[in-house]
């Protein structure tokens, strides 16, 4: 039997928080994956891509690592009972229980991030409290087999540092060099301690507006 590896996939999943660490960890030796849904209906991304699922919450096998993308439709993936209920089934028997940008709160609704220390995606890091979480600022991180990772591109990252665990070093970094993931970016404004003010004031007003959705969702399930 492989290593079992399941990402559950959701109505405006940001796909890259999903496809970045699928990609390298499709790298582990013997590893079975599983795109599990409500049903086998292809799931619509927050941009063109449709993603078909393997496998439903209902028919999926234990796994020995469990990952929640994030995106958009967190916010009502977070107060649906399937998909919160199979992440409560899940979690105690898998070796990995993981998350990708605001993933981490359908990983805080199934109750695995009480006493934890993580992180999400930057606009969101202010309401872990409200799961039970500590924010600790890092691209990876990890308490105990819980592990999180901030916003969309940390999914590569946290590929990376899985892939390093299981498989060691040596293979982690062929497959760095195999997808030449050599970050060099254009504009050097990928986090908000070196944004220009100019970007920060073009994406703020989304990241308020989702945020007040988020932490109303939250509440009421407190």
């Amino acid at each position: 039997m492989g290593f079992r590896l399941g990402f559950i996939v959701f109505p405006k999943i940001t796909q890259l928080d999903f496809t970045g660490p699928l990609q390298v960890l499709t790298r582990l030796p013997d590893v079975e994956v599983h795109i599990v849904a409500r049903s086998m209906e292809p799931v619509p991304s927050d941009g063109v891509l449709r993603i078909p699922p393997t496998t439903t919450f209902a028919d999926c096998p234990q796994l020995d690592m469990l990952c929640a993308p994030g995106g958009a439709g967190v916010a009502d993936a977070m107060i649906d009972a399937e998909t919160v209920d199979f992440i409560r089934r899940q979690a105690p028997g898998a070796r990995y229980v993981t998350s990708v940008c605001t993933g981490a709160f359908l990983l805080g609704a199934a109750g695995v991030l009480k006493g934890r220390r993580a992180t999400t995606h930057w606009g969101y890091t202010g309401l872990l409290p409200l799961v039970g979480a500590t924010h600790e600022k890092a691209r990876v991180v990890r308490d105990g087999n819980v592990i999180t990772a901030g916003g969309v591109t940390s999914g590569i990252d946290f590929g990376f540092t899985i892939l390093a665990e299981l498989a060691g070093e040596e293979a982690a970094e062929a497959a760095q060099l195999g997808l030449e993931y050599d970050p060099a970016p254009p504009f050097n404004s990928g986090n908000p301690d070196i944004a220009t003010p100019r970007a920060k004031a073009i994406v703020g007003p989304f990241y308020a507006k989702m945020v007040g959705i988020y932490r109303e969702r939250l509440q009421s399930m407190a």
